[in-house]
């Protein structure tokens, strides 16, 4: 099997590395950007881009400039866009320059991947289940925690809950799956 590199273009951080890694999980060896100038640093690359995700919506830019270069880059990228803000307009304009799928927010990396994949089904999906929202919760929590480096206060006013609440989701162990 050729090694698939999956660019996600997108400017939410912890969407981007928990899809990243849902994607790396799934075979892919994932690029990572947050804006369009960082986007034509992969150019560069000895390997071309075979798959992307790209979100619509990225700061002040729009997602859908990124697609040109993309397609110039590797003709045969297989190039999914992310709409929270999505318009009829705008899946048709991601389509006409070369997008094969246009997808709204909210979705999940299982979705995510059978667009990437042209509908196949992944043997990663074939496996397993996607995370619980008790464990993906979970997972966020921990990890506002640690950016908080710890300070449950200051973690609890980030998330927008009491600092009580949060201790008692904290103590309990990480939900199954």
């Amino acid at each position: 099997m050729r090694q698939r590199y999956l660019l996600i273009l997108e400017d939410d951080t912890a969407f981007r590395e928990r899809l990243a890694r849902a994607m790396r999980e799934r075979g892919f060896r994932v690029l990572e950007a947050g804006n369009l100038p960082q986007l034509r640093s992969f150019f560069s690359a000895t390997e071309k881009i075979t798959h992307a995700v790209v979100d619509l919506r990225l700061g002040r830019d729009n997602g859908i400039n990124a697609i040109a270069p993309l397609m110039e880059h590797n003709p045969a990228c297989r190039i999914v866009v992310l709409s929270g803000f999505g318009s009829i307009a705008s899946t048709v304009e991601a389509m006409r320059l070369g997008a094969a799928d246009v997808l709204t927010k909210p979705t999940d990396a299982r979705l995510i991947a059978r667009a990437l994949l042209g509908g196949e089904a992944s043997d990663f999906d074939l496996q397993h289940e996607p995370p619980s929202l008790a464990r993906v919760e979970w997972e966020h929590m921990q990890r506002i925690l640690a950016e908080c480096e710890g300070n449950v206060s200051r973690a609890a006013r980030v998330l927008g809950i009491d600092r009580r609440s949060l201790q008692r989701k904290l103590q309990k162990f990480p939900p199954k799956k």
